[in-house]
């Protein structure tokens, strides 16, 4: 919980600094409506003395909220925090059902290059790493308790494009990756790896202060 703390004080810090400044040209906040969809990849493992494949293991798709906190180091370069509220996700085990929930957070830190930053369609590459705290894992199979990595630290990435409606608003899209992954446990028995790896297909609006 110490490292969840941290991480929403930090976002509250960017958005009140965002506030803060809204005067200044370099600050502008996106506000998103976000599907994820994981990929679902998961080692073949056997449990219950049963054998079970490689990607037996899935990860429920969801629409998220997003906001995302954005400075402008230049007219090209930018840095962005991309933050959601703390998400339940289910997880379940092919052949057997559902195995439970966890929750995580995953806030992104990305680096990026803005084409044609003084025309209304202003396309933009982005790269940098997530960090996704993992806790409240209520999972189990047979009654045997389940149990996840408390983060997952990996690379992300983004690509889209600003729209300019005219007085500060902007019309936005979004696809990002982010590798995402957690070990799963029986015990202190490693069953198999969930490579997550989800996509976030975005569209919301942004403005510039």
């Amino acid at each position: 919980m110490k490292y969840l703390t941290s991480i929403l004080i930090c976002g509250a810090l960017f958005v009140l600094s965002a506030l803060a400044l809204s005067a200044a040209n370099p600050w502008s906040v996106r506000v998103r409506a976000t599907y994820l969809q994981t990929v679902d990849q998961s080692d073949a493992f056997t449990a219950l003395s049963i054998n079970f494949p490689k990607d037996a293991i899935s990860v429920n798709d969801k629409l998220i909220p997003e906001i995302d906190i954005d400075y402008a180091f230049s007219d090209t370069l930018y840095g962005e925090v991309v933050l959601t509220i703390p998400q339940t996700q289910d997880v379940t085990l092919a052949g057997v059902g559902k195995l439970g929930t966890f929750k995580h957070l995953p806030p992104c830190f990305l680096f990026g290059y803005r084409f044609n930053p003084t025309g209304a369609f202003r396309p933009y590459v982005g790269a940098g790493f997530n960090f996704t705290l993992i806790w409240d894992n209520n999972l189990s199979v047979a009654g045997v308790p389940l149990h996840l990595d408390h983060h997952s630290i990996g690379f992300a990435a983004q690509a889209g494009v600003d729209w300019n409606l005219g007085n500060n608003w902007s019309l936005n899209a979004d696809l990002k990756h982010a590798s995402l992954s957690s070990d799963v446990y029986a015990g202190s028995t490693r069953l198999t790896t969930a490579q997550l790896d989800p996509w976030l297909y975005a569209i919301g609006l942004r403005y510039d202060f």
